[in-house]
């Protein structure tokens, strides 16, 4: 058996014949798109797609699934938006699939009990939020936006069944969030078992070439696989992008958990917000969340790791790298300048006090908010800092924070307000 037929058993195609240049075109567009992810499935598959695509011209089909389950984009959100936005920058087609049909159920990904379903009227408003500010990413000349209601909602029930028939219950089980709430005896409503596979039918419908999303949409993304093949269809390939921590350097950024930076901030509140991202986070930031291309992001990874650049400096371009994104460069430019003046260059008030943090307090650099304010003498209990911070009374370098369970990674200067006149400059005793 010659090595054609060796590939065609394993379910491989022969790569095409590429010139020198068609070549060197993949392995740039490689370099670029491989950069970053959390995993490719199957691990050649991109190399393939990219092969086929530059051989014929192409553009590959690159889907994106949201379902408009809440309505403010994050940083979070924008690392699997500006891995699309490079696969645009390489020549290929963007589909933005909104999940207006599934969103009525909700992705139950991570999810310890049933969601409740959206109405019609939440998933659209929110539909039509996230198109209104996902272009703040995305070149909407290569974005073909769609929503899946177009093919799952004249499905009828045979064909329903006929869907339910191509995968299985022990299948499902598989979803780590589903066998955990089984074993808990928590319930699962039959209807939860749909939503991979609308997801994954998304992909038949699409003819999609490369799935993207988090790590925790993989079970989703190889649902898309599966039913391809299913169907007869050609299979994507599935990358996962990983899972972005929040302020707090320890949860997934979510809006519910208050550690996110909205994109649709004010300047100034983006910046603020990034400078309180824990130093140990900030490579992670600035390879998953800016533009930077591969050179400077080297370049700020190997200072930052043999001290050549300060963590500060590098916190302040990442600040200005990200309002940049979003605002523009002129608007990033005015909220470093505002940064530096309130927070660097002594604009705050002459008589603010200094406030010595034992290293003792700390554990791997980190305090719970609640306890700094104490630990510092702004409030004089636990309970006053709690009632402080659900009330928005607190901010650190100016960025107000509400979460009362909030852990934060104090540094030399930053400056700590509990409410108007209770502020105090950090300086950390060794």
């Amino acid at each position: 058996m010659n090595q054609q037929e060796n590939m065609e058993r394993s379910g491989q195609r022969p790569g095409p014949k590429l010139t020198s240049e068609q070549r060197q075109e993949v392995a740039r567009q490689l370099a670029v798109l491989a950069r970053g992810t959390a995993e490719i499935i199957p691990e050649s598959g991109l190399r393939e797609k990219l092969e086929e695509s530059v051989a014929a011209g192409i553009p590959l089909k690159v889907k994106l699934g949201l379902d408009p389950s809440a309505p403010d984009i994050h940083i979070g959100h924008t690392v699997v938006l500006q891995k699309l936005r490079q696969f645009q920058e390489c020549g290929h087609e963007v589909q933005l699939l909104i999940g207006d049909f599934t969103g009525r159920i909700g992705d139950p990904s991570g999810k310890s009990e049933t969601r409740k379903a959206l109405s019609e009227e939440d998933v659209r408003r929110n539909a039509q939020t996230y198109k209104d500010q996902i272009f703040n990413v995305l070149d909407p000349e290569r974005t073909t936006v769609c929503f899946n209601s177009e093919w799952l909602s004249p499905l009828t029930f045979n064909e329903v069944i006929g869907l339910a028939a191509k995968s299985t219950v022990a299948r499902m089980l598989e979803r780590d969030d589903f066998t955990k709430r089984y074993k808990s005896n928590l319930p699962i409503s039959i209807h939860e078992f749909f939503y991979p596979l609308m997801q994954g039918y998304d992909s038949v419908a699409l003819e999609t070439d490369i799935e993207l999303g988090g790590t925790d949409q993989k079970f989703n993304l190889l649902m898309g696989r599966s039913l391809q093949k299913e169907y007869g269809k050609r299979q994507q390939t599935a990358i996962t992008m990983p899972i972005l921590e929040g302020l707090d350097g320890v949860q997934k950024m979510s809006k519910s958990l208050g550690n996110y930076i909205g994109i649709q901030e004010e300047p100034d509140q983006i910046f603020g917000k990034a400078m309180s991202i824990p130093d140990g986070l900030m490579p992670k930031y600035f390879e998953l969340a800016t533009d930077l291309d591969s050179d400077r992001l080297a370049a700020v990874s190997s200072g930052l790791a043999d001290g050549t650049l300060h963590p500060r400096d590098a916190k302040l371009m990442l600040a200005h790298s990200l309002v940049r994104l979003f605002h523009g460069t002129e608007a990033a430019d005015f909220a470093e300048s505002r940064f530096r003046a309130i927070f660097s260059e002594g604009a705050l008030p002459d008589d603010i006090e200094e406030a010595v943090l034992q290293a003792a307090e700390l554990e791997e650099g980190k305090i719970r908010l609640v306890k700094l304010l104490t630990v510092l003498d702004l409030l004089p209990s636990g309970s006053e800092a709690r009632r402080s911070v659900q009330q928005g009374a607190v901010k650190l370098n100016g960025v107000k924070l509400e979460d009362v369970s909030a852990v934060v990674e104090p540094q030399e200067g930053d400056v700590l307000q509990a409410g108007k006149r209770r502020m105090a400059r950090i300086r950390i005793q060794l």
